[in-house]
This record gives structure tokens, sequence and C-alpha cells, in this order.
């Protein structure tokens, strides 16, 4: 069999943190005033633009080297709203993918979102819902966060349980904080008991905010649902974000050991990577090797985020 029958087989699925994706319009009901042309960062249809054509671009490259094609599944966080995806589906780099998305507005108080885009040829949804994610701040207020995401649908011949996050925040303190991401971890473990199936295939991906030895993501682990295929790919000189010179893996995407199997119909996982390409890096000496992102605080860079997509392989066993 040739290399490229074998790269057909395989379907890329990924998880992209868009950094703060926003519209050019006010919404009254949310905090997203810093992202229109009289904010703070003076944004305009120019950056806009060229930032949805910049993020589309990095889409459609993902895990292209290993399937031959663009992502079958994507996870995003930081989207505002339809308007931001519909935009970023109709640039030139994705127009003719046939892709399509799951997404609902959540309580996240700046306004923004966790969404799916799906190729149609390779996934078909069946049910979709949000998981309220119900946790208070220190004060005993509620902390209006980022709901879970919840997806089932048929990829290929198999059906899967995708759950696409964005947990809380470390802005208050990893430690101080940490409670909320837990909370997030046994809230999709509820779920999970909830659904009652005998299918165990499920994705679990997103922006974590923590690490893999995290004790939210160990909560996740400790179950023996799961793999996690991104374990080994933090190091002091890799990851998927880099704050203040420290590299951190809160990207991640993690599997039920079902997708270890070789039966007909199946998936198979193959490999786990960050997609971190030479043009998604910062070129300046001293950040040099960083996500090339949009904003540094108020200084606009005009880069793509401050996230790296990260990805894992399955091959389909025919």
């Amino acid at each position: 069999m040739s290399t490229q029958e074998n790269r057909n087989n395989n379907s890329t699925i990924a998880f992209y943190n868009l950094e703060n994706f926003f519209d050019l319009v006010d919404d009254p009901h949310t905090l997203d005033d810093d992202f229109t042309p009289n904010g703070m960062r003076t944004w305009n249809e120019d950056k806009f633009f060229r930032k949805a054509k910049k993020l589309a671009k990095t889409i459609a490259k993902i895990g292209e080297e290993d399937s031959g094609t663009s992502p079958v599944l994507i996870g995003l966080a930081e989207v505002e709203n339809e308007n931001v995806i519909n935009t970023l589906l109709q640039e030139k780099a994705l127009k003719d993918k046939d892709y399509a998305f799951v997404h609902f507005d959540s309580p996240d108080e700046r306004g923004i979102d966790t969404a799916l885009l799906y190729n149609k040829e390779h996934f078909t949804v069946l049910e979709s819902d949000t998981i309220p994610l119900i946790v208070d701040n220190s004060n005993g207020e509620r902390d209006f966060t980022r709901d879970i995401l919840y997806v089932r649908g048929m990829l290929h011949q198999e059906e899967v349980y995708i759950f696409v996050n964005h947990w809380p925040s470390r802005r208050d303190g990893a430690t101080a904080t940490s409670y909320k991401r837990i909370k997030a971890a046994h809230t999709i473990l509820q779920k999970i008991e909830s659904l009652n199936t005998t299918v165990s295939n499920y994705i679990i991906m997103g922006d974590f905010n923590d690490n893999p030895n995290s004790k939210s993501i160990k909560t996740l682990m400790e179950t023996g649902m799961f793999i996690n295929p991104m374990q080994k790919l933090l190091s002091p000189s890799t990851g998927s974000a880099n704050y203040k010179g420290k590299w951190s893996l809160f990207d991640q995407i993690l599997i039920s050991h079902s997708f270890l199997n070789y039966e007909k119909g199946t998936h198979t996982f193959k490999k786990a990577s960050v997609f971190a390409p030479d043009f998604l890096k910062e070129r300046k000496e001293k950040y040099k090797g960083n996500p090339f992102r949009t904003f540094a605080g108020k200084k606009y860079l005009g880069g793509y985020s401050d996230h790296f997509p990260v990805y894992i392989l399955l091959k389909e066993n025919n």
C-alpha cells in the first residue's frame, strides 16, 4: 500500500484556542468593549479580517503532513459568536472544505465560547448540547465561565462523544482557582455517567488552563477511562503556550482506551502533536519560538494566537 493510501485512512482531530476572536460589535451584555473600534485595542475591520485569514490558513494546515488533508474535527476556544465562525469558514483557505459547526452562546462574562468545526463528509452530528459549569468564586458569587460543549456524532462508522472545554483561568492564582477546574473535570465525569451507554468512545479536548500533571487532569485520568497522549509533549523548551518564558501545555486532547483497538469500522490512535510550524512562531530574539500572538497587552502584533494548536491522528480501520 502506498504512503498516500495510508494517509487517506488518517484523520486529524485538533483543538485551537484562537485568542480573543471577537467581531467589532459591542455586545451590551458582555465585557467585550476592548475589542471594538473605540475600545482599548481599537479593534477594526482590517485587524479582524487579517486575523480571520491567518486562523483559517492555520486550521487548514493542522496535521496535513500526516493525513494529507485538513482536520476532520477542530475544537475551538475564544470565539465570540456564530458571526466570527462564519467569517472564518468563508476565508479562502477553508471555503471549499465542507465544514459546518456546533456552537452555543455561554454565560462567560467576556462573551467567549467554545465551538466544534466538523467536516460533513467525515462526521455527522447526532446530538449536541451545553453542559453548564456551575462554580463559585471565593466570595461565594457564581463565576460566569464557559459551558462545556458536548457533541455526539458519527466519525465515519463509529459513534463518538466529544467534549470541548475552556476551563476557568488561573487569573487569581493557579492554586487558588484549582478547585474550579477540578469541578469541571467532575462535571464531565457526571455527564459520561448519565449517558449510560455501552459505547465508550470519548474525546475530551480543550484549553484546560492546567498541565497534564495538574490535579484537574489527574481527576479524569484516575478513573482509568482515558489515556492522555499529550503527556510527554510538555518540556522546558516545548508546549502549546508560553507565559513569562515558561512553557505550558494547557491545550490537550484526551481519549478513551477504545481508540487503541484495531477492529474494523473503528479508529486507532496513531500520534499526538503540537502544531508549531515556523509561520506560527515569534521571530524576535527575546520571544523567538513562542506563539506569534495578535496582541501583547495593548500592543497590536498582528499574529495568529497566543496558543499553538494541538492535534491527534486517528487511523480508520477498514
